[in-house]
This record gives C-alpha cells, structure tokens and sequence, in this order.
C-alpha cells in the first residue's frame, strides 16, 4: 500500500527553498534599507573602538524590515569583532516572550553563566546576579530588545535598570536597541528612561509597491523553482501588500502561502488565482488571531452583532439593538452588563480593527443613529469566539435563536 505522504514529498515541487520566504530568514542583501544599515552601523561601530554605543530606538510599522536590519547589522558586527578578537556580543530578546522584568534579568543572568530561577527569587538579587555575571569579564554587550513596548506594558523598571547599569558596572559596559511598531509607547516612560533610551533613533518608513517587488524578486529566486511562478504572480503580491501599509512580511506570507495553495492543488506553477486563494486564507488567519486577543467583553460585544444577523433578516443594526442583544447576552452568562456609552466604545474600537463597520446614518426628523454591521465573515469569527471556555454558553442561545427561524 502506498504512503500517505508519498506524493506530498516528491521531488520536482513549486518550492526549492521554502524557508527563504519565511520571517525568521536573514537576507544576505535588504533591499531600500541601506539608510538604516548605515545609521545602525555607523553607531555601534563604536563597540569595535572599546567604546560604548550609544543606545538606539527603533520604529516602524510591522513589515518594515527591522528586525530584519538589526540582525543583519549584529551578524556583521559579530563577524568584525571575532576578527579584531574584540570581546563583543550581542543578545537579541523578543520582549513578548520575556515580558517582566524577573524573566528579563533571569534570562540575561543565565547567559551570563549564573544559576537563577525562572521563578522565586526577589528580583533585586535576580538583577544583581545578572550584573555580576555580565561585569566578569571586559566587554560590550548590546542588548536587543524586539517589541519594547511589550515589556513598558507591564512597567519600566526593567530600562531604567538598563540604562543605568553602566555607572554600577567596572569591566563591562551595556547598549541597547529598543525595536517597536509604536511610534507613542515612549508617552508611557518616565522622563529619564525616555532620555536615556532614546540618545539616537532611527525610523524605517513603509515600503512601496515596487519596492516590495525587488525584495520578492530576490527571495523568489532562491524559494522557488525555476519557471515556477507566472510573470504576474509577483507584481500582485507587491501590490496587495503595499495597499496594506507596506508590510514586507504580509507580501512574503502572500507569495508563500501561494506556492503553497499551488501544490495541494496539484499546479506546477503558481498563478494569480492561487494569490487570491492564498489572500482570503490569510485574511481568514488574520480575523482569527485579532478576535483570538480581544478582551472578554469586546467579544460579547462582537457576538451580539453575530446574534442579531442570525434573528433578524438584515445586517445593519443600531446601536440600541447592539445594546439590548449584548444585554441579553451578559445576563446569560451570569455577568454584569457595562454601560451603554462602554459598549460604544468597544464598537468603536471593534470598528478601528476592521472586524465591524460603524456609520451614522441620519432618520431625518427623527435625528441620527449609529447602524453597525460585521465586516468580516461570520464563519471566521463565530468559532474562534466559542474557543473562549467563558462564552461556551453562547452556543445555546444561537441554537435556540436558529431553531426559531
């Protein structure tokens, strides 16, 4: 009997080297970011002259290539210091993933070969271990900190500790990169962590259309195949993705899902269908993961306007009918019900998303109203709702709403 997975691992496939289309991939060339590379440069050459760097903030919308950027730069910076035999390293942090600042310094401490808990200790003494462990030896450290505002979301202590270790510090010295799509997270640090942190700032604008090309262009090359893609297949990608902000990674995602749609339909090349196929899974993934985070009564608040659709034969509803449904809802759920300018609120919110569109529609005599639809498809929404173990009981009031029909 054949295997399951014969004919999906056989060889003569759309991609040659799928990875190169993935975010996590440095380029050996990045494309319209030479700009930065030279600013970025141009400051942290300073470690290679046994100076410190001057600490850097870093802002752009997400798919700017500045993660990107920043690991190319510490690659070749790497490299210069392992031939100049100059003691010089640099640690990068998603800031997501070490949120606090106990699981930062734990973290920087057991890089530093101390013994810390991820948990237990106070976190003075987790901080002064990690200090310990860093001023050991002679040397520069440039610590990069990928979504910053991650980690002022919670607080920060952690940079204000950063920024001043130095002056505790005999032998080594510290630096710090601050990456963040948030142009305004730096409203929220106190004024001394702010002036600190920001000595130098580097911005990296969006892309164009024909911008994104040249960089699909050369990832194309090495991903995929020769004769693997249609002339068009490219030029569309770049376009659909620079209609969104310019996002580099959106356009990559794009191109690779493509291949990828190609082959399970058995296409020995990709088209400009398999992008539109490929842009309706994406935007699909995308609803999911943006209702996935909504705070819970955000999601009640989206599952009134789901419920309406469901009772009533239109899509547009006013906000009074939002109201009494989400009403309706909370008393369901055992919950107390937010007022009804709360509830406005997080329409509005719910509307800056793109998951429903608000308008003020005027009655006439009767004055203006607010008429709210989904602006998403239901199917994408209603089971990523319902993965939320507080609104299970959401599910019987929609049965019973459908079983009166």
């Amino acid at each position: 009997m054949e295997n399951l997975f014969e004919d999906l691992i056989s060889d003569g496939g759309i991609f040659a080297n799928k990875e190169v289309l993935r975010p996590t991939y440095v380029p050996e060339n990045l494309p319209h970011r030479k700009e930065q590379i030279k600013g970025l440069a141009d400051i942290l050459s300073a470690a290679l002259k046994g100076e410190t760097p001057s600490n850097i903030l870093i802002y752009g919308k997400t798919g700017t290539g500045k993660t990107s950027t920043v690991k190319y730069v510490s690659n070749e910076l790497e490299e210069m210091a392992r031939k100049r035999d100059s003691n010089c390293s640099l640690l990068y942090i998603n800031s997501e993933v070490f949120d606090t600042q106990y699981r930062l310094f734990a973290y920087l401490a057991r890089v530093f070969n101390r013994r810390v808990p991820m948990i237990g200790w106070p976190t003075d003494m987790v901080y002064s271990e990690f200090k310990n462990g860093i001023d050991a030896e002679k040397r520069c450290v440039i610590v990069i900190l990928d979504e910053v505002d991650k980690l002022v979301s919670k607080g920060d202590e952690a940079l204000y500790n950063l920024t001043r270790i130095n002056g505790e510090l005999k032998n080594a010295r510290v630096s710090l990169i601050g990456i963040s799509n948030d142009l305004n997270f730096t409203e929220f640090l106190d004024p001394r962590v702010k002036s600190s942190l920001g000595e130098e700032e580097i911005i990296f604008p969006p892309y164009n259309a024909a911008q994104l090309q040249d960089i699909l262009d050369e990832r194309a090359e090495k991903a995929f195949t020769d004769s693997a893609i249609d002339d068009a297949v490219i030029p569309l990608c770049a376009a659909l993705a620079a209609s969104e902000h310019g996002d580099a990674r959106r356009a990559l995602d794009l191109l690779r899902v493509s291949g990828e749609v190609a082959e399970r339909l058995k296409s020995k090349k990709v088209s400009e269908e398999h992008v539109r196929l490929a842009c309706e899974k994406l935007e699909m993934n995308r609803v999911a993961e943006v209702v996935k985070t909504l705070p819970l009564q955000s999601k009640i608040v989206l599952s009134s306007v789901l419920l309406l659709g469901s009772e009533r034969n239109k899509r547009r509803f006013s906000s009074g009918e939002v109201y009494n449904m989400y009403r309706r809802l909370c008393t369901h759920l055992g919950m107390d019900a937010l007022t009804q300018r709360r509830v406005t609120d997080f329409v509005a919110e719910l509307d800056i998303l793109g998951l429903v569109n608000a308008v003020i529609v005027s009655k006439g005599r009767y004055g203006r109203t607010k008429e709210i639809s989904l602006s998403v498809p239901e199917e994408c929404v209603q089971p990523v709702i319902l993965e939320d173990y507080k609104l299970k009981a959401i599910s019987a009031i929609r049965v019973r709403t459908q079983s009166t029909l």
